[in-house]
């Protein structure tokens, strides 16, 4: 089979020709029909994980995938063949990503069946982004009529925390340039915010003085200062952040919420993330699909940080 590996931590992206893996006991074979790009997959290949797992190489890029069974191990019972599934793929102890012509997974990892109608590609783009959206709203907790400022709107996690954010009946913030400021709206924010004209927290608390009621910071990295964030928050309010940037005991002192969150689906979340996408409550937008045999250059593309939709690679 064909598949995008890296050879070490650091190591270019390339095509090779690997052998197609076979199921054992417990694992499902996936003939993978598409394969999501998100930021994790450079990250991991840089070494995000180097110290907290082993890494078997050559190692197969990517998390995020969609396609159909094509054969089971001895004791597989939630699938057979035939059956269209998606999820996250990415097991670097044994060397497995995404971003080939088959992959294996263990039938309780993190894989569910999708509707028929839901586009391979639709759901391959849905695991890694749009669960971190899904959950991270959920840990907000918002009610009809809060105020959610969702600081990185733009990616593939912003723009569907704004639509679940939406769904729940929040008033919704979205930090935006000017070319895809109309898209954010009409996936469901209220406001959008041109960062480049003037600082977030000032443009909120002129329009907000009283304060707000979340923020979903999607950009402050770990260590970073969320000074000005917090201080658009009303007493009780959370800030929830999806790169470890939230000091919870801090922001306790000072009557906040803190949240530091990590994608991490459940089955049961992944089957009402597919409803959604599939019943059209959950928007995607797709900026290029590409063939395996471009992944490479997509990889180096989407790490320059301009992408306003999601990549999709096409085993």
């Amino acid at each position: 089979m064909k598949a995008v590996v890296i050879t070490g931590f650091g190591a270019e992206p390339r095509l090779t020709d690997l052998p197609v893996p076979q199921p054992g006991p417990g694992e499902v074979l996936v003939r993978l029909h598409a394969a999501a790009l998100n930021p994790f997959d450079w990250k991991v290949a840089d070494g995000a994980l180097r110290n907290a797992v082993e890494h078997d190489f050559p190692l197969v890029m990517g998390s995020d995938g969609a396609g159909v069974v094509e054969g089971i191990g001895a004791g597989v019972t939630r699938f057979r063949p035939g059956d269209t599934v998606y999820g996250q793929f990415m097991s670097v102890q044994r060397g497995r990503g995404s971003y080939a012509e088959y992959v294996l997974a263990p039938e309780d990892d993190k894989i569910a069946r999708t509707p028929d109608s839901l586009p391979f590609p639709v759901a391959a783009a849905l695991p890694t982004a749009s669960m971190t959206a899904y959950q991270a709203i959920e840990t907000a907790r918002l009610d009809t009529g809060h105020v959610i400022l969702v600081n990185g709107a733009s990616g593939g996690v912003g723009q569907s925390a704004v639509q679940f954010a939406a769904l729940q009946g929040a008033r919704v913030l979205a930090t935006a340039t000017p070319d895809i400021a109309g898209h954010l709206r009409d996936l469901g924010a209220h406001e959008t915010i041109d960062f480049h004209a003037a600082p977030t927290a000032q443009q909120v608390l002129a329009a907000h003085p009283d304060g707000i009621d979340a923020v979903l910071d999607l950009i402050t990295p770990h260590g970073g200062d969320t000074d000005s964030l917090v201080d658009l928050l009303k007493p009780g309010g959370i800030l929830v952040s999806t790169n470890g940037a939230a000091d919870p005991d801090a922001l306790a002192a000072r009557e906040v919420r803190g949240v530091n969150l990590s994608n991490n689906p459940s089955r049961a979340e992944l089957e009402a993330l597919a409803d959604l996408a599939a019943a059209g409550k959950l928007r995607i937008r797709i900026d290029a699909e590409v063939p395996l045999t471009a992944a490479p250059a997509a990889v180096a593309r989407a790490r320059t940080g301009h992408s306003r939709g999601k990549t999709v690679i096409l085993p």
